[in-house]
Protein backbone atom coordinates (compact mmCIF):
# COMPACT_ATOMS: atom_id res chain seq x y z
CA UNK A 1 0.00 0.00 0.00
CA UNK A 2 0.87 3.22 -0.76
CA UNK A 3 1.65 5.78 1.89
CA UNK A 4 2.98 8.75 0.51
CA UNK A 5 0.66 12.30 0.23
CA UNK A 6 1.38 15.19 -1.63
CA UNK A 7 3.42 17.19 1.21
CA UNK A 8 5.62 14.07 1.62
CA UNK A 9 9.58 15.02 0.33
CA UNK A 10 9.55 11.34 -0.17
CA UNK A 11 6.99 10.28 -2.68
CA UNK A 12 8.28 9.60 -5.85
CA UNK A 13 8.19 11.78 -8.40
CA UNK A 14 5.50 11.63 -10.94
CA UNK A 15 3.52 9.30 -8.64
CA UNK A 16 0.02 10.29 -8.20
CA UNK A 17 -1.31 11.80 -5.62
CA UNK A 18 -4.43 9.55 -5.26
CA UNK A 19 -2.58 7.15 -4.37
CA UNK A 20 -4.44 4.85 -1.58
CA UNK A 21 -2.56 5.97 2.32
CA UNK A 22 -0.82 3.86 4.61
CA UNK A 23 -2.51 2.03 7.67
CA UNK A 24 -0.90 4.77 9.82
CA UNK A 25 -3.14 7.39 7.78
CA UNK A 26 -6.07 5.15 7.34
CA UNK A 27 -7.48 6.86 10.43
CA UNK A 28 -8.14 3.77 12.39
CA UNK A 29 -5.05 1.86 12.80
CA UNK A 30 -3.66 4.86 15.44
CA UNK A 31 -6.76 4.24 17.88
CA UNK A 32 -6.82 0.77 17.32
CA UNK A 33 -3.47 0.38 18.62
CA UNK A 34 -4.18 3.01 21.27
CA UNK A 35 -7.35 0.86 22.52
CA UNK A 36 -5.05 -2.07 22.47
CA UNK A 37 -2.39 -0.10 24.54
CA UNK A 38 -4.83 1.32 27.11
CA UNK A 39 -6.32 -2.61 27.60
CA UNK A 40 -2.89 -4.18 27.97
CA UNK A 41 -1.77 -1.73 30.69
CA UNK A 42 -5.15 -2.25 32.28
CA UNK A 43 -4.49 -5.70 32.84
CA UNK A 44 -1.10 -5.08 34.67
CA UNK A 45 -1.11 -6.25 38.51
CA UNK A 46 -1.15 -3.61 41.10
CA UNK A 47 -4.70 -2.67 40.84
CA UNK A 48 -8.18 -3.50 41.88
CA UNK A 49 -8.17 -6.37 39.37
CA UNK A 50 -5.15 -7.92 41.38
CA UNK A 51 -6.61 -8.24 44.96
CA UNK A 52 -4.29 -9.06 47.98
CA UNK A 53 -6.66 -9.27 50.85
CA UNK A 54 -10.06 -10.72 51.71
CA UNK A 55 -11.67 -6.60 51.39
CA UNK A 56 -10.16 -6.58 47.84
CA UNK A 57 -11.29 -9.90 46.84
CA UNK A 58 -14.85 -9.30 48.06
CA UNK A 59 -14.64 -5.86 46.42
CA UNK A 60 -13.50 -7.41 42.83
CA UNK A 61 -16.50 -10.02 43.51
CA UNK A 62 -19.20 -7.63 43.87
CA UNK A 63 -17.53 -5.75 41.28
CA UNK A 64 -17.97 -8.91 38.79
CA UNK A 65 -21.54 -10.04 39.47
CA UNK A 66 -22.42 -6.43 38.75
CA UNK A 67 -21.60 -6.15 35.53
CA UNK A 68 -22.78 -9.42 34.93
CA UNK A 69 -26.08 -8.13 36.29
CA UNK A 70 -26.37 -5.26 33.93
CA UNK A 71 -24.74 -7.57 30.88
CA UNK A 72 -27.98 -9.68 30.99
CA UNK A 73 -29.89 -6.18 29.67
CA UNK A 74 -26.83 -4.44 27.82
CA UNK A 75 -26.00 -7.73 25.46
CA UNK A 76 -29.55 -8.25 24.31
CA UNK A 77 -30.29 -4.78 23.97
CA UNK A 78 -27.08 -4.65 21.40
CA UNK A 79 -28.10 -8.00 20.00
CA UNK A 80 -31.83 -6.73 19.31
CA UNK A 81 -30.14 -3.27 17.44
CA UNK A 82 -27.79 -5.69 15.06
CA UNK A 83 -31.06 -7.50 14.67
CA UNK A 84 -33.34 -4.80 13.97
CA UNK A 85 -31.05 -2.70 11.84
CA UNK A 86 -30.54 -6.10 9.63
CA UNK A 87 -34.78 -7.20 9.12
CA UNK A 88 -36.01 -3.90 8.37
CA UNK A 89 -32.98 -3.03 5.74
CA UNK A 90 -34.25 -0.70 2.81
CA UNK A 91 -33.65 -4.00 0.34
CA UNK A 92 -35.96 -6.40 2.98
CA UNK A 93 -39.14 -6.57 0.88
CA UNK A 94 -40.51 -8.88 3.95
CA UNK A 95 -40.15 -6.65 6.63
CA UNK A 96 -43.29 -5.11 7.21
CA UNK A 97 -44.55 -2.66 10.32
CA UNK A 98 -47.91 -1.16 11.37
CA UNK A 99 -46.96 2.82 11.68
CA UNK A 100 -50.83 3.25 13.05
CA UNK A 101 -50.17 0.76 16.03
CA UNK A 102 -49.80 3.23 18.80
CA UNK A 103 -49.66 0.69 21.92
CA UNK A 104 -48.21 -3.33 22.15
CA UNK A 105 -48.97 -4.11 25.58
CA UNK A 106 -46.40 -7.13 25.48
CA UNK A 107 -43.99 -5.32 24.16
CA UNK A 108 -44.44 -2.85 27.16
CA UNK A 109 -44.24 -4.84 29.43
CA UNK A 110 -40.73 -6.92 28.58
CA UNK A 111 -39.59 -3.11 28.17
CA UNK A 112 -40.23 -2.40 31.47
CA UNK A 113 -40.19 -5.81 33.49
CA UNK A 114 -37.06 -6.45 32.60
CA UNK A 115 -35.18 -3.25 33.49
CA UNK A 116 -36.96 -3.21 36.51
CA UNK A 117 -36.06 -6.67 38.00
CA UNK A 118 -32.45 -6.17 37.20
CA UNK A 119 -32.50 -2.60 38.94
CA UNK A 120 -34.08 -4.92 42.15
CA UNK A 121 -31.57 -7.38 41.38
CA UNK A 122 -28.61 -5.09 41.11
CA UNK A 123 -29.56 -2.83 44.46
CA UNK A 124 -30.32 -5.84 46.29
CA UNK A 125 -26.87 -7.43 45.59
CA UNK A 126 -25.01 -4.00 46.05
CA UNK A 127 -26.93 -3.38 49.49
CA UNK A 128 -26.00 -6.93 50.61
CA UNK A 129 -22.30 -6.61 49.64
CA UNK A 130 -22.04 -2.91 51.19
CA UNK A 131 -23.07 -3.76 54.23
CA UNK A 132 -21.03 -6.36 54.23
CA UNK A 133 -18.21 -4.87 53.40
CA UNK A 134 -18.69 -2.13 56.10
CA UNK A 135 -15.19 -0.51 56.42
CA UNK A 136 -15.98 -0.43 60.32
CA UNK A 137 -16.72 -3.82 60.79
CA UNK A 138 -13.46 -6.12 61.92
CA UNK A 139 -12.42 -9.09 59.64
CA UNK A 140 -12.59 -12.42 61.04
CA UNK A 141 -8.69 -13.77 61.61
CA UNK A 142 -6.82 -15.41 64.73
CA UNK A 143 -4.36 -12.47 65.03
CA UNK A 144 -5.32 -9.63 67.10
CA UNK A 145 -5.33 -6.62 65.15
CA UNK A 146 -3.01 -4.33 64.33
CA UNK A 147 -3.68 -0.41 64.99
CA UNK A 148 -2.10 1.86 62.63
CA UNK A 149 -2.96 5.72 63.12
CA UNK A 150 -2.88 7.80 59.58
CA UNK A 151 -2.82 11.05 59.34
CA UNK A 152 -2.72 13.14 55.74
CA UNK A 153 -0.35 15.68 55.70
CA UNK A 154 0.71 18.10 52.55
CA UNK A 155 1.79 16.14 50.45
CA UNK A 156 2.72 13.13 52.21
CA UNK A 157 1.52 10.15 54.82
CA UNK A 158 2.03 9.48 58.50
CA UNK A 159 1.89 6.39 59.59
CA UNK A 160 1.96 6.34 63.54
CA UNK A 161 2.35 2.90 65.80
CA UNK A 162 0.61 3.44 69.16
CA UNK A 163 1.44 -0.33 70.29
CA UNK A 164 4.94 -0.15 68.94
CA UNK A 165 5.53 3.85 69.86
CA UNK A 166 7.15 4.30 66.23
CA UNK A 167 5.97 6.44 63.38
CA UNK A 168 6.85 6.21 59.64
CA UNK A 169 6.25 8.74 56.81
CA UNK A 170 5.38 7.21 52.97
CA UNK A 171 5.84 3.86 54.45
CA UNK A 172 3.32 1.41 55.90
CA UNK A 173 4.80 -2.38 57.02
CA UNK A 174 2.43 -4.30 58.60
CA UNK A 175 2.35 -7.88 59.19
CA UNK A 176 0.78 -10.21 56.60
CA UNK A 177 -2.13 -12.43 57.81
CA UNK A 178 -2.69 -9.83 60.49
CA UNK A 179 -5.84 -7.67 60.01
CA UNK A 180 -5.20 -3.98 60.42
CA UNK A 181 -7.39 -1.49 62.44
CA UNK A 182 -6.53 1.98 61.15
CA UNK A 183 -7.71 5.69 62.62
CA UNK A 184 -7.82 8.29 59.93
CA UNK A 185 -7.30 11.96 60.24
CA UNK A 186 -6.66 14.75 57.81
CA UNK A 187 -4.08 17.85 59.15
CA UNK A 188 -4.93 19.54 55.99
CA UNK A 189 -7.63 19.74 53.17
CA UNK A 190 -9.77 16.59 53.02
CA UNK A 191 -7.74 13.06 51.50
CA UNK A 192 -8.47 10.17 50.33
CA UNK A 193 -6.88 6.84 52.03
CA UNK A 194 -6.39 4.38 48.98
CA UNK A 195 -4.95 0.53 48.53
CA UNK A 196 -6.39 -1.02 45.27
CA UNK A 197 -5.06 -4.36 46.16
CA UNK A 198 -6.23 -4.23 49.56
CA UNK A 199 -9.53 -2.41 49.42
CA UNK A 200 -11.69 0.19 50.78
CA UNK A 201 -11.14 3.76 49.90
CA UNK A 202 -12.01 5.98 52.62
CA UNK A 203 -11.55 9.90 53.21
CA UNK A 204 -9.33 11.71 55.63
CA UNK A 205 -11.20 15.04 57.24
CA UNK A 206 -9.52 17.42 59.63
CA UNK A 207 -11.16 17.42 63.03
CA UNK A 208 -12.78 14.35 62.40
CA UNK A 209 -11.41 10.47 62.39
CA UNK A 210 -12.68 7.70 60.24
CA UNK A 211 -11.94 4.01 60.33
CA UNK A 212 -10.83 1.15 58.17
CA UNK A 213 -9.94 -2.81 58.55
CA UNK A 214 -7.80 -4.61 56.25
CA UNK A 215 -5.90 -7.17 56.01
CA UNK A 216 -3.12 -8.63 53.45
CA UNK A 217 -3.24 -12.25 52.87
CA UNK A 218 0.68 -12.94 51.73
CA UNK A 219 3.63 -10.77 51.88
CA UNK A 220 4.47 -8.34 49.29
CA UNK A 221 4.54 -4.54 48.46
CA UNK A 222 1.26 -2.70 47.24
CA UNK A 223 1.17 0.69 46.15
CA UNK A 224 -1.25 3.10 47.88
CA UNK A 225 -2.11 6.69 47.36
CA UNK A 226 -4.53 9.72 47.96
CA UNK A 227 -7.52 9.60 45.34
CA UNK A 228 -8.55 12.92 46.33
CA UNK A 229 -7.31 16.23 44.95
CA UNK A 230 -5.42 17.98 47.48
CA UNK A 231 -3.42 20.75 46.00
CA UNK A 232 -0.16 20.88 43.98
CA UNK A 233 1.37 18.09 45.48
CA UNK A 234 -1.04 15.38 45.16
CA UNK A 235 0.75 13.61 42.32
CA UNK A 236 3.68 12.85 44.89
CA UNK A 237 1.37 11.89 47.89
CA UNK A 238 1.98 8.39 47.87
CA UNK A 239 2.91 5.63 49.87
CA UNK A 240 4.48 2.00 49.53
CA UNK A 241 2.27 -1.07 52.13
CA UNK A 242 4.99 -3.70 52.81
CA UNK A 243 2.68 -6.89 53.60
CA UNK A 244 6.14 -9.12 55.92
CA UNK A 245 6.02 -12.07 57.61
CA UNK A 246 5.29 -11.28 61.55
CA UNK A 247 9.01 -11.91 62.25
CA UNK A 248 10.28 -9.40 59.91
CA UNK A 249 7.54 -6.86 60.96
CA UNK A 250 9.32 -7.26 64.38
CA UNK A 251 12.72 -6.85 63.62
CA UNK A 252 11.31 -3.69 61.62
CA UNK A 253 9.90 -2.41 64.86
CA UNK A 254 13.36 -3.02 66.74
CA UNK A 255 15.26 -1.44 63.56
CA UNK A 256 13.05 1.90 63.81
CA UNK A 257 13.49 2.29 67.78
CA UNK A 258 17.12 2.27 66.50
CA UNK A 259 17.54 4.85 63.90
CA UNK A 260 15.27 7.97 63.13
CA UNK A 261 14.58 11.12 65.37
CA UNK A 262 11.68 11.50 67.63
CA UNK A 263 8.28 12.55 66.65
CA UNK A 264 7.73 15.02 69.47
CA UNK A 265 5.83 18.72 68.45
CA UNK A 266 8.88 20.02 66.78
CA UNK A 267 9.63 17.15 64.72
CA UNK A 268 6.15 17.12 63.73
CA UNK A 269 5.64 21.13 63.08
CA UNK A 270 8.28 20.45 60.69
CA UNK A 271 7.17 17.40 58.98
CA UNK A 272 3.32 19.36 58.79
CA UNK A 273 5.14 21.70 56.48
CA UNK A 274 3.88 21.45 52.77
CA UNK A 275 6.63 19.06 50.95
CA UNK A 276 6.55 17.21 48.09
CA UNK A 277 7.82 13.55 46.86
CA UNK A 278 9.61 12.89 50.59
CA UNK A 279 11.65 9.89 50.48
CA UNK A 280 10.14 6.81 53.10
CA UNK A 281 11.78 7.56 56.75
CA UNK A 282 10.59 6.60 60.25
CA UNK A 283 10.30 7.99 64.17
CA UNK A 284 12.20 5.85 66.71
CA UNK A 285 9.37 7.37 69.42
CA UNK A 286 6.30 9.09 68.83
CA UNK A 287 5.10 11.65 71.20
CA UNK A 288 2.10 10.08 73.95
CA UNK A 289 -1.81 11.20 72.44
CA UNK A 290 -0.27 13.02 69.05
CA UNK A 291 -3.05 11.39 67.09
CA UNK A 292 -5.70 12.67 69.37
CA UNK A 293 -3.79 16.06 69.59
CA UNK A 294 -3.76 16.14 65.07
CA UNK A 295 -7.88 15.15 65.58
CA UNK A 296 -8.47 17.83 67.94
CA UNK A 297 -6.19 20.33 66.15
CA UNK A 298 -3.78 21.32 68.90
CA UNK A 299 -0.87 19.76 67.79
CA UNK A 300 1.58 22.12 65.87
CA UNK A 301 1.06 21.87 62.62
CA UNK A 302 0.15 23.93 59.68
CA UNK A 303 -1.36 27.16 60.36
CA UNK A 304 -5.21 27.50 59.46
CA UNK A 305 -6.59 29.93 57.43
CA UNK A 306 -8.83 32.99 59.84
CA UNK A 307 -12.00 31.59 57.33
CA UNK A 308 -11.52 28.08 58.10
CA UNK A 309 -14.55 26.11 59.06
CA UNK A 310 -14.39 24.72 62.60
CA UNK A 311 -15.14 21.03 63.94
CA UNK A 312 -15.82 19.82 67.19
CA UNK A 313 -12.97 17.87 68.47
CA UNK A 314 -15.43 14.99 69.62
CA UNK A 315 -17.40 14.65 66.44
CA UNK A 316 -16.97 10.91 64.42
CA UNK A 317 -17.13 9.62 60.75
CA UNK A 318 -17.81 6.74 59.85
CA UNK A 319 -17.47 5.41 64.08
Amino acid sequence: MCGWSCASPDAPRGRSCRARPGPWRSGWVGPLVVCAAGLVTSCQPAGILDPRGPIASAQLLLLLDSTAIMLVVVVPVIVATLVFAWWYRSTNMRASHAPDQAYEGRIEFVVWSIPALIVILLGGVIWIGSHQLDPRAPIPADAQPLPVEVVALDWKWLFIYPDQDVAAVNQLVIPAGTPVHFRLTSATVMNSFFVPQLGSQVYTMGGMTTQLNLLADEPGEFPGFSANFSGDGFSDMRFVVKAVPAGDFQAWVTQAHSAGAALDDAAYAALARPSRAVPPSTFRTVQPKLFERIVEQTASGPQKSAGAAWRPPAQQAGG
